[in-house]
């Protein structure tokens, strides 16, 4: 999966752009619920620090729960863009409705809920899950691509969806071949978020200090990694 979100990125990358992709060295092998979304996030925000000490310019979270987007935003700088974010924000501009396709049916609820916190669930006509384990699309592949393709024409046809945003990750490079069935705009969240990234780099846009993404107060944290532990912010709590 991982592997495929990088061809996905390096397929439409400014020339200049240097991408790598890199995957927690811990944490669930997939996010299909809450309790996933809430583990990665640690390593999420790890791999942002371990980033931020190599000069990277920005950061995309490529998981379309966004783990961590809001926590990492607050230890960096420069930008962080999450995939889920980026997706619907880029859906919004060539589309006035549009539907999610993913899988697997449990986390519908988290999709709602992406929605509502970024303020776009009356921009959405629906959201379409096929019920299988992200996991199962190493095995499954094929078939999976046909089920979604279903839900998609039924979103477009019967949920009158004037664009489709591919709602998980593994999903990256399946966005002209839907296109091209469908005849509707079709949004890759990784494509969106890279490009999006690339935007705010060129037009020299950090992240805002000014109240929401102040750094973390320094305190002390015990149980995690010394990489966590040692925030060396500028606020502090007595």
């Amino acid at each position: 999966m991982t592997e495929g979100i990088d061809a996905a990125a390096r397929k439409y990358k400014r020339p200049e752009t240097e991408i790598v992709t890199v995957s927690p060295e811990y944490g669930p092998a997939a996010i299909d619920n809450f309790y996933d979304e809430a583990l990665s996030s640690i390593g999420v925000l790890e791999e942002v620090k371990k980033g931020l000490a190599e000069g990277f310019d920005g950061f995309v979270i490529a998981c379309f729960s966004d783990p961590g987007l809001q926590a990492s935003r607050e230890i960096s700088k420069v930008p962080v863009v999450g995939i889920a974010e980026a997706g619907m924000l880029f859906a919004c501009t060539v589309a006035y409705r549009f539907s999610i396709i993913s899988m697997p049916k449990r986390s519908l609820a988290s999709t709602h809920e992406l929605l509502k916190r970024y303020g776009l669930k009356s921009r959405c006509a629906s959201v379409r899950m096929i019920d299988v384990p992200v996991l199962e699309m190493e095995r499954g592949l094929a078939e999976m691509k046909k089920d979604l393709l279903e839900e998609a024409r039924k979103a477009v046809k019967e949920d009158d969806a004037e664009a489709i945003l591919l709602g998980c990750a593994g999903l990256a490079g399946l966005d002209k071949e839907f296109e091209n069935e469908l005849g509707v705009p079709v949004i890759d969240g990784v494509v969106a978020a890279v490009k999006l990234l690339e935007a705010l780099h060129g037009y020299g846009l950090k992240t805002s200090k000014a109240l929401t993404y102040l750094p973390p107060e320094k305190k002390p944290i015990t149980g995690f990694s010394k990489i966590l532990r040692e925030w060396k912010g500028t606020r502090s709590v007595e």
